[in-house]
């Protein structure tokens, strides 16, 4: 296996602040890592080092023989003059790209379509593109490349659901088994689950290394606290309650392995669900009332003319007190138009058929993608600001301070006496979203509330909204934060209706893909027709006797791997023993891997 680079005692100062503190490590080919920690603990530094975009303050990167590495970076680097069409395919000619089978997939699934629909045509200008557009062409223009290792900073931004469910398959398949290298920064916790085989969390200087995705990195991140006995009472309570959901399972996550999920059970045995819903809907009923937002054969066209669309047509959907559904759906389809009839207002909307009927005790608000609306009190203290709405507010059955939520929430002590103004853009977000639960509204609108937040913020968000008692509405391209918040998923699939979907995103998708083959193919509609293959009982059943099958043997894989660990921590200065240890560990690992493949085919059968 080669080496593609490596890290010696790499220090980095920015300030006063030790951001990477003598940290040594190696990406080797076939690696797949996602970096993960909380903002500003140097995650995007580590990348620019690691690409030798940034010169260390200590030690050394090198990189191996004829190693070709293709970056995506957070800020734009291409030329504002170019086109698309410059910007993506460079010098190739029409018929070299046309011809070009991975050309074509990442232009289908980034851009839209061979003439990039999705950026506004190929021979638009990459300096007149809105931040996501540009984002997205960046990232086409990476793809379309030949790299061996591969470094992204936060990729899934501005994509929607499709998009990263395309990304995710994209860098599955882009290399051959054991080959290439990928080095992720990504605060997308389904995207880590579904991409990488290791995480590295930064933080206070160092770089903890855990195998596995961010299922695995949760449960290991866990029980490293509970031995060396952290007494962050809070925090390990935020971690166990996402420990609880995912060894519950989301429909998404029905084909995990059970054999990963069983590890968890010792610890978050006694653990409650994430949410009490019996009591949560009672409180939410007392708060609204048994009517909330109902839209009553409602039409709504914008634009006049030749200019007018649809995009809800004769839609009667209700909210109940307490609902939590996720919102997804395609752009243009509707979502943002959605939740601003929704919110009411006299900006809002206005049907042109039908009539939207809002419960007398509602008090809607939204979380916008804009933050602008805190220049207000970009002044004052970051306490100030939250107090000045109220001083505490009602969640769950206990009282809860401005002190304590901003607590929860991330913001330190000295943080707290931070001007507004002075804040990051995650810091912005999570102060916003504060100064409207101060506020005690019985509906929350989210509208992609994931933008700019670390992973352990976004778990103490959903554990803060685990206990809120109101209707809640989430609009979101983060598979997981749906998943975990949201008890139903409804989807705009550009048909002008509002469509449950009892399987989650998985269901959208392949809705989504049904949709797009038959707008390919128009005339393939009588095969499409055709009844699906069923599964039948016997099938199944010998397709669960299979899963058990393979358990027994991963089990004991797992067995021999626990095993050869603890040999190779034996004989750590023995380094010829060490090696064919090691490689006993790997033959172990990849047949480990081949088995867990066989078990998640035989998942599908079972069902």
């Amino acid at each position: 296996m080669a080496h593609l680079l490596n890290a010696e005692s790499v220090t980095v100062v920015h300030g006063s602040r030790t951001l990477l503190d003598a940290v040594s490590l190696g990406l080797d080919d076939g690696d797949r890592i996602g970096v993960v920690g909380r903002n500003g603990e140097g995650k995007s530094t580590l990348l620019r080092v690691l690409a030798r975009c940034q010169e260390p303050d200590g030690g050394r990167v090198t990189m191996g023989r004829d190693v070709r590495l293709g970056a995506l970076w957070q800020e734009d680097r291409l030329d504002p003059e170019m086109t698309v069409r410059q910007a993506v395919m460079g010098s190739l000619e029409a018929h070299e790209w046309a011809g070009d089978a991975r050309v074509r997939d990442v232009l289908g699934g980034i851009l839209g379509g061979l003439d990039a629909p999705a950026v506004g045509g190929l021979d638009a200008k990459f300096g007149r593109l809105s931040g996501g557009q540009r984002r997205r062409v960046g990232l086409a223009a990476l793809l379309i490349g030949e790299h061996d290792l591969v470094m992204l900073d936060e990729p899934t931004n501005h994509l929607d659901v499709e998009g990263v469910a395309w990304l995710a398959r994209h860098l599955n398949e882009r290399w051959p088994a054991g080959r290439g290298g990928l080095l992720v920064v990504t605060h997308d916790r389904w995207f880590l689950d579904a991409v990488c085989g290791s995480i590295w969390e930064v933080h206070d200087g160092v770089v903890d290394s855990y195998e596995g995705g961010y299922a695995a990195y949760t449960l290991t991140r866990a029980e490293r606290a509970r031995v060396a006995a952290v007494t962050e009472e809070r925090r390990q309570n935020t971690l166990r309650k996402e420990l609880a959901w995912l060894q519950r399972g989301a429909p998404a996550r029905t084909s995990k392995p059970r054999f990963r999920i069983d590890a968890a059970e010792s610890l978050i045995a006694d653990e409650p669900p994430p949410r009490d819903q019996m009591n949560l809907a009672k409180m939410a009923t007392a708060r609204l009332g048994k009517d909330v937002i109902d839209l009553e054969d409602v039409t709504v066209t914008l634009g006049s003319g030749d200019e007018a669309k649809t995009l809800l047509e004769h839609v009667t959907w209700r909210l109940g007190p307490g609902d939590r559904i996720g919102i997804v759906g395609v752009n243009g389809s509707g979502k943002t138009t959605l939740m601003r009839m929704m919110l009411g207002g006299p900006d809002a909307p206005v049907p042109t058929g039908g009539r939207v009927k809002r419960g007398k005790t509602v008090q809607a608000v939204i979380l916008s993608q804009d933050v602008r609306e805190l220049d207000a009190v970009a002044d004052q203290k970051v306490q100030e600001a939250v107090e000045k709405v109220r001083g505490t507010v009602r969640i769950g059955n206990k009282d809860v301070t401005a002190g304590q939520l901003l607590e929860r929430l991330g913001f330190t002590k000295d943080k707290i006496w931070t001007r507004v103004g002075d804040l990051s853009g995650g810091e912005r977000r999570r102060l916003q979203l504060l100064r409207l639960l101060m506020g005690e509204p019985n509906v929350l609108l989210l509208d992609e509330p994931t933008n700019d937040l670390d992973t352990d913020t976004l778990a103490a968000i959903e554990d803060t909204l685990d206990e809120w008692p109101g209707t809640l509405i989430v609009v979101s391209h983060d598979r997981y934060l749906l998943e975990r918040l949201c008890d139903r998923q409804v989807a705009l699939l550009g048909d002008r209706q509002i469509r449950d979907l009892p399987g989650g995103v998985e269901e959208y998708l392949t809705l989504r893909a049904r949709q797009e083959e038959a707008q390919a193919s128009p005339t393939s509609s009588v095969s499409e027709s055709r009844p699906e293959r069923k599964v039948s009982a016997a099938d199944a059943r010998a397709a669960q006797k299979e899963m058990n099958r393979l358990e027994r043997q991963i089990s004991k894989l797992a067995a021999r791997e626990e095993k050869l660990h603890a040999q190779m921590a034996e004989k750590a200065t023995d380094f010829a023993a060490v090696a064919e240890l090691d490689a006993q560990l790997r033959e172990l690992t990849a047949e480990k891997e081949a088995l867990e493949e066989a078990w998640l085919e035989a998942a599908e059968t079972a069902g």
